[in-house]
């Protein structure tokens, strides 16, 4: 199943049932998840928008090295 335009909401929802991560802080519209691995810490920036881009959404997926076939398994 291909990525789509999610909310951040949903974004952040996902990453942090599925795939552990935690939220950290937030500031206006920037919500920081982080999750500890065997390997360190890894962080993210996911933006509350209604609708994140393709874009923004693949960006945010690399920096928490989450695999885009594996996040979209729960849209």
């Amino acid at each position: 199943m291909p990525l789509r335009k999610i909310s951040g909401k949903e974004c952040v929802k996902i990453l942090c049932n599925k795939f552990g991560f935690a939220l950290v802080r937030q500031r206006g519209s920037h919500i920081v998840l982080q999750c500890k691995t065997a390997t360190g810490t890894v962080g993210t920036v996911v933006p509350n928008h209604k609708e994140l881009k393709l874009g923004t959404l693949k960006g945010v997926l690399a920096l928490a090295k989450v695999d885009e076939d594996a996040f979209a398994e729960y849209l």
